[in-house]
């Protein structure tokens, strides 16, 4: 499919009648319905679980209370009734969002997807026209990125902070979950992408919390000898969440513990012996999982003592500058290594993984010989995302870009936040009853 030749956000304030599938958690979406509205649209919403009706029971609302397996059959009917002329979702790899694109697709609709940002991260969201990710537009046209010598189609305005707040995140989640949990009656066949509870979250919070004070001074000593002893001499692999959509539906492995045991046997056969691997814990995932045992059993087992590190906690842009290389399964961090001009070899299927910036390479290769990095292929990228898909703002802070769209309206408060808590009262359900 072609790259976008206007901007995303551009594209989608064009729709006269938009349907909101499942948003992240909290009130992002309630702000992107107002935005919709202010620019002509009439805006309708899908919920799927307490969560969703707790936080969006405004008009043209309805739940939907069938099962996974007859939601494709209820959304044709649904969206032939209303007229619907877009879809809007957050993650296209809910099972939910892939029936939805499907049925999309199936009737020539836009299908727009948010994300969290692909750059500058808190401070950029993504929202692509088709899918996101591993369904992008560049990760399905690889050769269509602007060559050496164009011009940018839009420049990318400055950036503004959103006042970012991990506590707004973590009341969203927990009044989401809780929410879900006492309207579960109401969705009994609600299938989560995810564990759908407050409480193994808390636990997990808390873990994480302790762990990370924990690892800050069990592996100081570490961390200094990657800085200052290995620094040049080194690949790094950042690991991903547990249970990232990234890794199920957008790579070869089933687990995280599958990539890493493929790494390190490749890094056995394959990397010259004064190489060293750093691989480094996503702080997400602190609190859920901790691969220590699986890593040193791997390292006996393939004779490399001494040469494979594993950090939870360090600054990764410093890390990044310092190694050889990044290997990894498509993760952002990828893109942030190749924005520092690190060869970088993704395993699995990833937006960036484009000719001229990552390695081509089998694995095997990348190791003896990592693959330079195009600085103004890399500039080239940047410049399309930040013209076309990113878009500053924040899921749980302010949204600039939405002002930056229509400057003469003021539907979204400047304090970051504000007006983000409250919401209407009534909609409809599948059956037609009003929700209070």
């Amino acid at each position: 499919m072609p790259l976008a030749a206007r901007a995303s956000s551009d594209m989608l304030k064009t729709h006269r009648r938009v349907l909101l599938l499942q948003g992240p958690m909290g009130h992002f979406f309630n702000r992107l319905r107002q935005w919709l509205t202010q620019h002509g649209a009439t805006v309708f919403k899908i919920n799927f679980n307490g969560g969703d009706r707790w936080f969006h029971r405004g008009p043209n609302t309805v739940d939907y209370t069938g099962t996974l397996g007859d939601f494709d059959d209820w959304l044709i009917v649904y969206v032939a009734t209303h007229r619907i002329d877009a879809v809007v979702c957050f993650g296209d790899c809910r099972e939910y969002h892939r029936i939805g694109r499907r049925v999309a697709k199936e009737h020539g609709l836009p299908f727009y997807v948010f994300e969290e940002g692909y750059v500058r991260r808190p401070d950029y969201i993504t929202l692509e026209l088709d899918g996101a990710n591993g369904y992008s537009s560049l990760a399905c046209d690889a050769v269509a990125l602007p060559h050496a010598g164009d011009e940018p189609r839009v420049r990318p305005a400055p950036r503004q902070p959103t006042g970012y707040r991990f506590r707004r995140m973590a009341w969203a989640a927990m009044t989401y979950y809780g929410a879900g949990l006492i309207w579960r009656h109401r969705f009994p066949h609600y299938r989560h992408h995810k564990e759908f509870s407050p409480f193994p979250e808390i636990v997990c919070w808390v873990r994480s919390a302790l762990r990370k004070q924990w690892f800050r001074v069990r592996e100081a000593a570490l961390r200094r000898f990657v800085s200052r002893d290995i620094a040049g001499r080194y690949f790094l692999v950042p690991l991903q969440v547990f249970n990232d959509s990234q890794i199920r539906h957008h790579s070869p492995f089933e687990d995280v513990r599958d990539f890493i045991e493929d790494v390190i046997v490749s890094f056995a056969r394959h990397a010259p012996r004064e190489t060293h691997l750093v691989i480094k814990h996503h702080p997400m995932d602190r609190g859920h999982r901790d691969y220590r045992r699986w890593i040193a059993s791997l390292t006996r087992t393939h004779g490399l003592s001494g040469r494979i590190h594993y950090l939870h906690d360090a600054h990764v842009p410093s890390l990044i500058t310092k190694s050889r290389g990044v290997v990894t399964i498509n993760s952002t961090t990828g893109l942030s290594a190749l924005n520092h001009g690190c060869p970088v070899y993704v395993a699995g299927r990833a937006f960036f993984d484009l000719p001229g910036l990552t390695s081509q390479m089998p694995l095997a290769v990348f190791w003896r010989s990592p693959a330079p990095v195009d600085r103004q292929r890399v500039s080239q990228l940047k410049t399309y995302l930040l013209s076309m898909t990113q878009h500053n703002g924040s899921f749980y802070g302010d949204s600039p870009w939405m002002r930056a769209q229509d400057a003469h309206t003021s539907i979204i408060n400047t304090v970051p936040g504000a007006g983000d808590y409250g919401h209407s009262r009534s909609s409809i359900s599948a059956s037609g009853e009003q929700v209070s």
